[in-house]
Order: C-alpha cells, then sequence, then structure tokens
C-alpha cells in the first residue's frame, strides 16, 4: 500500500496556442476538421463501459452549413436510462474507495491526452459541431479542459488535507465522502470544457454519473467519451445518454438514488428540475445536492472617465466572439451621453472589417449561432426592435439561415431602461445599449441592477476609482463575476472562479474548491483514546 501524503501543487494555466498562418497547430487543425468532414461519425451510447445503439437515430449539423451531416447517434430510452443508473450505483463502492491519488491521477491523464493526442480532435469537433474559430475552440475545448482537470487536483488535494484540531487523548479527522447515490450531469452545448467538468469534478471526488449531452455538441462530447476510456476511468464512472432531455430527465429524477444535480443551461430548465426534485423528495436516500449555472443578462457599465476605444473593444469582443453564446456575453450596455457619439463610431469601424462566415473560414470573426431555434429567437428581437419606437437598430439587424444560421452583430439602441431587449436574455450577437445622461450615473447604476433578474456577470469602465467603488457597492448582488476595465468574459480556471447568484445559479464558482466541496459528504470521526468510566463530572458534589 502507499501511504504517502501526497499533495498537488497549484499548476499553471495551459498555454493558448495561436494558430497563426505557417504554424504547425494551423495545419494540424485543418487535418483534424477535413478527417471529421470526410466521415459521418456513429456515436452510441455509452453504460457500463459498453456501446449500445437502440437504431432510433438522430442528426447532427454544422451550424455553419446545416446540409453537412456530422455525426448519427443513438437516442436513448426509459431502458437505457435505467441501464445507466444501474451502472453508475454498480460503479460506485469501488470508486469511491479508490485511492483518491489514484483518481487524480486519471484526471490528470485526460489532461495530459487533451493537451497532446487528442487536442486538435476536440478542438475540431467544437469547431464544427458548435460553430466556434480556432481561438475560441482553443481556449475552450482544449486550455479549459485542461485547466479544469489539474486545478480540481490541487483544490481535491487542499480539500483532503483540511482536517480539525486534536486535543490530547482524542483524535479528529474528516473523511471527504462522495455522495450517495449518482449525480445527474446535464451539460450544455456552448462549451466543451464544462461539458467536461460538469462529469468530472463529482468524478474526481469518488461519485459516479450519468450524463446527459446537449444533442447540438455530441460530437465533440462522444471525443470527450473516448479520452476518458483511454484513460482508464473505470466503466460505469461516467455513463453517456444522448437522447430527449425531458425523457431522460423524467427517469433520473424518478430514482430514489439520485444525490446530485450538476447543471449548466437555461433558468427555466433548472427551474423545473428544482421543482421536480422537491415534489419527489419523500422518494430520495438522502437530499441530492443541486448545483446550476443557468441564464445571465450581462452588462457593461461605462463612467465618463473611461477610453472610448477600450469600452468599444470590449463591447465588440464581449457580445459577439462565439456569437453571443456564452453564459457570460455582454448583453446590454450603459454609456454616457457625452461618450456615445465616440464609442458608436470606434464599434461601427470595427464592425465593418468583421467577417461572418464560416468555421473552416480562419478569417471570420463571427460564425453561426447553433441552431435554427436560436436563429428564430435572435430574430424576433431584432424585428421587434426595428418595429418599436422604443428602440432603433444601429448595427447589424440582418440574418440568412438559408446555408447556416448566420445572424449579423447587432447593435440596439434602447430609448428606455427597461426596453425588452434589456431585460431578457437573447443568447445571441445581439447587444442593447442605453445611453444615459452623465450626471446620472449613480442613479442608472441603480437602474443597471434592478433591471434584470440575472446576476451573473459584469463590466465596469472607469479610471475614477470613486466611480469604480460606487458601481462595486450598488453592483454588489448583480454580477457573481465583475470586471474593472474589461469585458465580461473570459473567466480563466484558477484566476477568476465563475459563477453568478440570482437567477443565473448557485453561485458554487466552478474552477475552485467551492464546487469540488458541493460533491462530498463528509463524516467526522472522533477516537478517544482513554474513554471515562464514570458518568460523574467534578461539578457534581454536595461539598460548598
Amino acid at each position: 500500500m502507499n501511504n504517502a501524503i501526497f499533495t498537488f501543487p497549484k499548476p499553471s494555466n495551459e498555454p493558448v496556442l495561436g494558430y497563426k498562418p505557417g504554424s504547425f497547430e494551423r495545419e494540424a487543425i485543418r487535418q483534424a476538421m477535413d478527417k471529421l468532414l470526410s466521415e459521418v461519425t456513429e456515436i452510441p451510447i455509452i453504460v457500463g463501459g459498453k456501446e449500445i445503439r437502440t437504431g432510433d437515430m438522430g442528426t447532427v449539423v454544422m451550424p455553419t452549413d446545416h446540409s453537412h451531416v456530422l455525426a448519427h447517434y443513438h437516442n436513448a430510452g426509459e431502458k437505457e436510462v435505467q441501464m445507466a443508473i444501474d451502472a453508475a450505483i454498480a460503479a460506485h463502492c469501488e470508486w469511491a474507495n479508490t485511492p483518491w491519488v489514484e483518481r487524480a491521477a486519471v484526471m490528470m491523464k485526460i489532461a495530459t491526452l487533451l493537451a497532446g493526442k487528442y487536442r486538435y480532435e476536440i478542438n475540431a469537433a467544437t469547431m464544427l459541431g458548435q460553430a466556434k474559430t480556432t481561438m475560441q475552440a482553443e481556449i475552450d475545448s482544449a486550455c479549459e479542459s485542461i485547466d479544469f482537470l489539474k486545478f480540481n487536483v490541487h483544490y481535491a488535494s487542499q480539500i483532503y488535507a483540511d482536517q480539525p484540531i486534536s486535543e490530547n487523548g482524542v483524535l479528529n479527522r474528516v473523511e471527504y465522502r462522495p455522495l450517495e447515490g449518482f449525480v445527474f450531469a446535464i451539460t450544455p452545448f456552448n462549451f466543451t470544457s464544462i461539458a467536461s467538468n460538469l462529469c468530472m469534478s463529482p468524478v474526481l471526488m469518488g461519485n459516479t454519473c450519468v450524463w446527459k449531452p446537449a444533442t447540438t455538441s455530441l460530437l465533440s462530447n462522444y471525443v470527450l467519451m473516448k479520452i476518458y476510456k483511454e484513460a482508464g476511468l473505470p466503466d460505469g464512472v461516467v455513463n453517456f445518454l444522448p437522447g430527449n432531455g425531458a425523457a431522460i430527465g423524467k427517469a433520473v429524477f424518478a430514482s430514489p438514488h439520485l444525490a446530485g444535480v450538476h447543471f449548466t443551461g437555461s433558468t427555466k430548465t433548472f427551474n423545473s428540475f428544482w421543482k421536480t426534485i422537491g415534489d419527489n423528495i419523500n422518494n430520495y436516500k438522502t437530499y441530492p445536492k443541486i448545483v446550476g449555472e443557468t441564464g445571465g443578462k450581462d452588462f457593461i457599465f461605462v463612467h465618463n472617465t473611461s477610453c472610448p476605444k477600450v469600452v468599444a473593444t470590449a463591447i465588440v469582443r464581449g457580445a459577439f466572439e462565439f456569437q453571443g453564446q456564452k453564459c457570460s456575453a455582454a448583453s446590454r450596455a450603459y454609456i454616457p451621453q457625452t461618450m456615445w457619439a465616440t464609442v458608436k463610431d470606434h464599434i461601427g469601424c470595427m464592425l465593418a472589417e468583421i467577417k461572418v462566415g464560416d468555421v473552416c473560414d480562419f478569417s471570420a470573426f463571427v460564425n453561426a449561432v447553433i441552431d435554427e431555434a436560436s436563429f428564430d429567437n435572435c430574430m424576433s428581437y431584432i424585428n421587434h426592435a426595428k418595429e418599436s419606437p422604443e428602440a432603433e437598430i444601429v448595427f447589424g439587424g440582418k440574418g440568412d439561415k438559408s446555408v447556416g444560421y448566420y445572424v449579423q452583430p447587432t447593435v440596439i439602441l434602447a430609448k428606455k431602461p427597461d426596453y425588452k431587449s434589456m431585460k431578457e436574455e437573447i443568447f445571441g450577437p445581439i447587444i442593447t445599449i442605453y445611453v444615459y445622461d452623465d450626471d446620472k450615473y449613480e442613479e442608472t447604476l441603480h437602474l443597471c441592477n434592478n433591471t434584470s433578474p440575472y446576476g451573473l456577470t459584469g463590466a465596469v469602465f472607469a479610471t475614477d476609482r470613486k466611480a469604480l467603488r460606487l458601481a462595486s457597492d450598488i453592483l454588489r448582488y448583480a454580477a457573481g463575476n465583475i470586471y474593472y476595465n474589461d469585458k465580461p468574459t473570459g473567466a480563466v480556471v484558477g484566476q477568476q472562479p465563475f459563477g453568478g447568484g440570482r437567477m443565473s445559479g448557485t453561485n458554487d464558482k466552478a474552477g475552485s474548491y467551492l464546487n469540488l466541496i458541493r460533491w462530498t459528504s463528509p463524516r467526522t470521526i472522533k477516537e478517544t483514546f482513554e474513554p471515562p468510566t464514570d458518568y460523574k463530572y467534578p461539578f457534581i458534589s454536595d461539598a460548598k
């Protein structure tokens, strides 16, 4: 038995490759994309390490060219869901009792495979299936996935080392048990790294998972499953269920062995999960832990001491990278009247240069939104702004879904601070701007705080420290991640733990020990070396 006390030091973040013309990585990603484009992948259900093919098929297409089929997948039914639950329960005891350093070694092996052998395949799958540029795929499916794995191992070593004091004659310790049951991981399309982390953070702490991946990210998520297998993750620890979310969820939430939910997605869906769990609460063996990161209406708030070009750059990058399909994407902005004309000119110059196109065109800055439903939703907000006397389209305002689901980067100017697109989450390349009187900075901060039900990310631009401090105080609960003089996107594992409150989730901070601790059920053990043999305490006496 290896009884070494092992601590994983804090790692460095994975270096981001540049994909410049003529570079090795540019040629490698081209080859990986060509391979995936030349074949149609068959994606099975994977339960207990075995591939299952139901014959009930679905199709994965490219968002930038929806006539191109990337994959066919097998839909899981009620039978396969129950098999996945049974497999997770069967694998639980052995995985929970596996020494944590060995579980950590599997995580480190996965990170090594992502950094090397599978880097270009996972990035290519993310680009083609989820419509990301090379840079957006690199920082997501490669770098952030690797960072989650390595930093989580470091944080786990800190958690396990955190032990109580022991007085003379007593030994106290805490055992960080995994949850009693299985964790249900429901993952989104927009980040391959989140899909990985929603499974791997509970798994690192000794849990087993039933995984429902988003249909629109199945290609990259299937690559992840292959990597897990190659890294030595035991069969049944993660069970992969493509298919209809409502049908899969119904069977999972009915299981008495449900011990936790790890979710990223819409607020509406998360609310429905919470309600279903509440309705079923008497059926569970334990209270399920519910961890979720949901919607956002993320803001950029500008003080008149800031630099107009810096603000414009933050708007363009924050709102339009990955087509605004980040939970943290800038979706509303508050700009002082004296700066608006200059900021508007800078935005216009940048948008005039930006190309919207296919992921295979490396000169494109903006690609397609994820599917037709997203396209139609975006266009509904654009058309509303065109027709409303309370708003006007400043830039963009066009869309075309004939080949791919392309929405032009769009800037809406709202004439009222509570205009529809100032309040509601859109999840597309659309930002709405409200111009306020310079002398109403504090008043408008309160408007920003109260306009939206969400509380995920926000950015404040100012060189005046009093203005920054005032914004921080008023917007204390308006954002779980707030940025000074930077766009509200791009949180890095180990640097900016991510998550928000209000209707943006449970704020359990992915990429920190705070998330990992949720996947434990601690047990305190007290051992007394000389137990008492008399019930009486010293104070019990007739003497005065």
